[in-house]
């Protein structure tokens, strides 16, 4: 009486190594590619809802509101947002955050390989009580790990309105190098 083996051949055993190799190559980068993509989604709404509050608190309370990039603890000298940034009520007027002054929004570091930079020379946005942004436009300029062909802008001109753009070639490549 002869007894038959249960199992895999070597060549079948390669064979589905080299399918699972192919759906791997395939859907790998697929799904980095729409994870970069969500995360740079969620950094787009993050910005406008730290804009949203600072305007509305601004106008609410009659106070200026200061937007930048940073943490509770304080402002960066910064156009890089990438690692964070808070909204504050400036009471005193003097663009920096005192421990009496209230803290509307702090976001933490972006997700992914998400960078956010702001418009040369833009480290703060300072909303007035009219809803206005004091200064210049000013353009954030968003890519992630996908490239500089997907980098997004997004304006915001003095009153407040914000749309979405499509930044020059330099910015978008600029964006996507790391500040020291």
């Amino acid at each position: 009486m002869r007894r038959t083996q249960a199992g895999f051949s070597l060549a079948e055993m390669v064979v589905a190594m080299a399918v699972v190799a192919i759906l791997v190559g395939v859907a790998l980068p697929a799904y980095q590619g729409a994870r970069e993509a969500a995360y740079a989604g969620a950094a787009r709404a993050a910005v406008g809802e730290s804009l949203l509050k600072a305007i509305s608190h601004a106008a609410l309370t009659g106070s200026e509101v200061v937007l930048c990039p940073g943490d509770a603890n304080g402002c960066r000298a910064s156009i890089d947002w990438s690692h964070g940034w808070m909204a504050f009520a400036d009471l005193d007027g003097d663009r920096q955050r005192t421990p009496n002054e209230t803290l509307l929004h702090e976001q933490v570091s972006l997700g992914g390989d998400v960078h956010l930079r702001s418009t040369v020379g833009r480290t703060r946005l300072v909303f007035q009580p009219n809803g206005g942004n004091a200064g210049s436009n000013v353009t954030f300029t968003v890519c992630d790990g996908r490239g500089p062909a997907k980098a997004v802008t997004l304006v915001m001109a003095n009153d407040g309105r914000l749309r979405n753009g499509v930044p020059t070639g330099a910015a978008a490549e600029a964006c996507m190098h790391p500040m020291p």
